[in-house]
């Protein structure tokens, strides 16, 4: 069972859908026994990264996020989901997010149109099981206008360009950051979704 956690940043309703499409069960929760007991966590995320981590703090979740990640479960943020993975946003301020990859994000580029709304390419970097049937240059769809800016390169494994090199899918170990949303992403997205829950033990 996966675990989506269920505090108020986006419909994820669609998401359960996906992941029931491709043969997944799912539980949207906020509870972390249940968090802690699944097989495998994805962290989804629309709006702004202040409220997103005040509500993960205030749910006392982020010591079960972190838990989840230290032992080795397969971890997966979804658009805000992925930047809260990160050690600092720089939105409306700075902002401390989980801390479980080193880098922070920012603002997408001035000199592009913001937000980042639509489809766009990915560009493929380093070996993932995440890849498995990916394309290169295959569409995904993204709604953001904040993206990572600081990042390890060995763990981007895939990129878009907007504005510059946006970080579309990162992977360390059992931890993974999509940029975009999966669940709008037609046959790609279910095919990545589907290559993750191939991670769950």
């Amino acid at each position: 069972m996966i675990a989506i956690i269920d505090y108020g940043a986006g419909n994820i309703k669609s998401l359960q859908f996906a992941l029931t499409k491709v043969g997944l069960d799912s539980q949207l929760t906020t509870v972390p026994d249940i968090i802690k007991q699944s097989n495998g966590v994805i962290l989804p995320g629309v709006g702004a990264f202040r409220d997103a981590i005040n509500t993960l703090n205030d749910l006392e979740l982020t010591d079960a996020l972190k838990e989840v990640a230290a032992n080795g479960k397969p971890l997966l943020g979804i658009c805000l989901g992925m930047q809260l993975l990160y050690e600092k946003s720089y939105e409306d301020g700075k902002w401390n997010g989980l801390g479980l990859l080193h880098g922070k994000s920012g603002r997408i580029d001035a000199s592009v149109k913001v937000p980042h709304m639509g489809w766009n390419t990915l560009a493929h970097h380093n070996r993932s099981s995440l890849l498995g049937r990916i394309p290169e240059n295959s569409y995904v769809y993204f709604v953001h206008s904040y993206a990572v800016k600081s990042y390890n390169s060995e763990h981007l494994v895939s990129s878009t360009d907007y504005g510059g090199t946006i970080p579309a899918i990162v992977q360390k170990d059992n931890l993974i950051g999509m940029q975009f949303h999966p669940e709008k992403s037609g046959a790609v997205g279910l095919q990545l979704l589907q290559n993750f829950g191939a991670m769950l033990s």
